[in-house]
């Protein structure tokens, strides 16, 4: 394995064995009391980011060490327009501008609505983003609105770009980082990095970075007693979970690799071939159920995720004439192994039915009556194969143009096996243990299988125009021609003896296997061609002072619905049109930096995710929705010792129709009104996961010491407002609004000429944030049994140090 292949310790050394001079270390403060120029590719091609006519920010490899940067949740928080779900590292779903529903996230069900890229390749997945290290990146980019012009379909509300640094082939470079910490009321992490830039010849360089991470775990599992109680009486069967029962038990362990090369094959054609991957073992469960204390949770089968990916692209890049000839291709794989607990399920719908319709099913083949709790074993294997041809005429043209064509093919393979195990009842301890006899064919003690193949295609003509109309008012026009074709086929269900809705009793006839299942019950497809396109305009007042209006439109695929064995209709395509002014501009002699978006979008057909019949998810296209808005981010060197940034957003996120899911189901509005109706939310109704209002701001001043010492000082507060973790009313009230939350991180640093030492408190006042909030399955049957918070770190102080060669 990659990982395995370049381990951190061959980084580090390297670094030692062959550095030849101290260079200045890439954190070195700019010179003068002006700010430094950020340099973006946002457009497909290198620009100054005060002359992109978009919302974006980047954050540059200064900034992500700085603010101590590592995983997505540490660059998410600094992104004002960005939002998520979560149920621990690796399983984020994505959101910006307010364009979620909050149903995202399954499997089988929508895609997302913002584009994750490593470079120029993206690496957007169903069930989750990459949770990348971040280590020797030159920049995070993140491109608010559509960008369905250049990115595509997943980017219909923006785009998330991680950008490395490349191999340079006019200079040695080194560096590591060794990092220790402590997290309050859990345990200690450690975090290991190191890189290494190597000039092979005076055109080819190599560049291999390597990192080994520990997460302290702060969730614990404490002891508990479960008893299942059927309606219509007797047994009941007792179940404790001492087996389990561990302090910090979410930690997680990281590691993993970069290898890059790069070769200059003459002035203007240049080749990188890149390898990346990483592994990581998550053990626990990541949020705590407030009836039983402060992150605390009561889990009655192990619980754990094994997740490992390999990322392979190929970059050529080169000139014909003076137009920019690009060449990138990928090929990501990932797998993930995970356990998860499914106790509260299991008591939710013991409780929910009689004894007859139930809990008599769960007998071994002696006839016993067996416990039934259960428990799930998934294993999901991604592929992603992405190919983009582009070419960009020069920039000093008044006309500039970058077309291009895209082509992508993401194979998602999906195991989720719903296990009994079984074990004698408390009241009866002369229970077999034996085979389970419902069984799905072929995996015993197995009550559901899942076991499918979700393919997703895409395929794109894209180009853009840009014409300088006058030396300070330009026009920009761009086009994507889409086609996407998705399928989803495979097998889902019970045995034939437990239900005759779902599963073997549906199966198509003449039975014929499906990888690991008996037979096939579902093979659906979806598939249409449309436009996304884009108008801009802007104009320069001066060459600080920019202002821009934009008209774009992004899309996201529809898809196959599985629920009935794809009986029901597929999804359709939702689409966000979205209008904008914006301004780029920089006073006070290059020492202040002020850009911003006013935007009204609006949201049409958006897909809405639901729990049908046997908890399948069920994805409709509930309505129209608007968002109206405003962002901003400030910086400001004050003076050359002191510098202040800040960024935020205002964000008025509702429905602007009536959302039913009965219509939608053959149903009328009225059935939505009967009280205790989930499927309700009226014309209005705040949208989901996102805060009307988040920010942050961060001070950093710098106190030059003797001896060539240098001490820095850095604040940062960031703020995320109220949400509601569900679009629906009755969701709403079981669940209750998430409250706001403000969080405080200090750090204070010591550097003299290589090397730099910090000691830095994340989470300073230990404030308990509520980053989601979930129940295992429907709210009105799982959230009367738990309904689980996920918060964020709690207080961490760590001690870093850090050298450059």
């Amino acid at each position: 394995m990659l990982w395995k292949a370049m381990p951190v310790a061959s980084a580090i050394l390297a670094c030692m064995q062959t550095a030849r001079a101290q260079a200045p270390s890439d954190t070195e403060a700019p010179s003068g009391s002006g700010l430094e120029e950020v340099v973006v590719t946002a457009q497909k091609r290198v620009e100054n980011m005060q002359n992109v006519p978009i919302s974006i920010q980047a954050i540059g490899t200064e900034k992500l060490d700085q603010m101590h940067v590592t995983n997505f949740d540490d660059y998410a928080k600094l992104l004002p327009s960005v939002s998520f779900q979560t149920a621990g590292p690796s399983f984020e779903h994505t959101y910006m501008r307010g364009v979620a529903s909050g149903g995202d996230g399954n499997h089988s069900g929508s895609l997302p609505s913002v584009g994750m890229y490593l470079d120029e390749q993206p690496v957007t997945t169903i069930d989750g983003n990459l949770n990348i290290h971040i280590y020797d990146i030159a920049r995070v980019e993140a491109l608010s609105g559509p960008q369905g012009t250049l990115y595509g379909a997943s980017s219909e509300a923006g785009t998330i770009r991680i950008i490395t640094n490349k191999p340079d082939p006019t200079g040695f470079k080194a560096g590591y980082d060794v990092e220790g910490n402590s997290v309050d009321h859990g345990g200690k992490g450690y975090t290991v990095e190191g890189f290494v830039n190597m000039p092979i010849s005076s055109i080819a360089a190599v560049r291999l970075v390597g990192w080994d991470e520990k997460d302290a775990g702060f969730i614990d599992n404490v002891p508990g007693t479960v008893t299942y109680v059927p309606q219509g009486g007797p047994p009941t069967f007792t179940q404790n979970n001492a087996a389990q029962v561990k302090k910090d038990y979410n930690d997680v362990e990281t590691k993993g690799g970069r290898a890059a090369l790069k070769v200059d094959l003459t002035d203007n054609w240049t080749v990188t071939p890149q390898v990346m991957g990483q592994s990581s073992d998550t053990h626990g469960f990541f949020a705590y159920n407030p009836k039983l204390g402060d992150l605390e949770v009561q889990k009655y089968f192990p619980e754990e995720i094994h997740d490992s990916w390999v990322q392979s692209a190929l970059t050529i890049e080169g000139k014909i004439n003076n137009f920019d000839l690009v060449y990138a291709g990928a090929y990501l794989t990932r797998n993930t192994h995970e356990n998860e607990d499914y106790t509260d399920y299991s008591l939710a719908y013991t409780a929910a039915y009689t004894f007859d319709s139930y809990a008599t099913y769960f007998r071994d083949n002696a006839g016993k009556l067996i416990n039934p709790a259960q428990y799930i074993v998934g294993r999901d294997h991604y592929t992603k194969l992405s190919h983009e041809l582009r070419v960009t005429s020069p920039k000093e043209y008044p006309v500039r143009v970058t077309a291009g064509l895209f082509l992508q093919r993401q194979v998602h393979e999906i195991l989720q096996d719903y296990t009994i195990p079984g074990g004698p009842a408390m009241n009866d301890p002369l229970a077999s243990t034996g085979p389970f006899n419902l069984s799905v064919p072929g995996w015993p003690g197995t009550i559901w299988l899942t076991d499918e193949e979700r393919v997703d295609r895409d395929a794109a003509v894209f180009g853009e125009l840009s014409w300088d109309i006058t030396s300070a008012l330009t026009l920009n026009a761009g086009l994507r021609h889409w086609r996407f074709d998705n399928t989803l086929q495979g097998f889902y269900g019970f045995n034939s003896t437990y239900s005759s809705h779902e599963g073997i009793a549906t199966c198509f006839t003449p039975f014929v296997p499906f990888h690991g299942a008996v037979c096939q019950d579902l093979n659906g497809r979806s598939n249409d061609t449309g436009n996304s396109p884009k108008i801009n305009l802007t104009y320069k007042i001066d060459p600080d002072h920019m202002v821009y209006a934009t008209w774009s439109k992004g899309f996201r695929p529809g898809g196959v619905n599985r629920n009935g064995g794809g009986k029901l209709p597929p999804y359709k395509p939702d689409f966000l049109t979205n209008y904008e002014i914006g301004w780029k501009t920089t006073w006070l002699d290059n020492s202040l930096r002020w850009n911003g978006a006013i935007f009204d979008e609006k949201w049409k057909d958006f897909q809405f995710a639901f729990l049908g019949p046997n908890a399948l998810t069920i994805i409709n296209n509930a309505g129209n929705a608007e968002i109206k808005g405003v962002e901003s981010e400030m910086e400001w060197r004050v003076a050359n010792p002191f510098t202040l940034s800040a960024s935020a957003a205002y964000l008025n996120a509702k429905l602007t129709q009536t959302y039913c899911d009965a219509i939608g189901n053959g149903g009328t509005l009225a059935d939505c009104l009967v009280p205790g109706y989930e499927g309700y939310a009226p014309s209005g109704t705040q949208l989901p996961v996102t805060p009307k209002f988040k920010a942050n701001l961060t001070g950093r001043y710098t106190i030059p010491l003797p001896n060539e010492f240098q001490a820095t000082l850095q604040a940062s507060e960031t703020y995320v407002g109220a949400r509601w973790p569900d679009l629906r009313i009755v969701d709403r009230d079981a669940f209750g609004e998430m409250p706001s939350y403000a969080v405080t991180d200090l750090s204070a640093e010591l550097a003299r000429n290589s090397w730099t030492a910090t000691l830095f408190v994340s989470n300073a006042f230990d404030k308990r944030a509520i980053l989601d909030r979930t129940a295992s399955c429907g709210v009105l049957q799982c959230g009367t049994v738990a309904i689980y918070n996920t918060p964020n770190v709690p207080r961490m102080i760590g001690l870093k140090f850090g050298q450059r060669f």
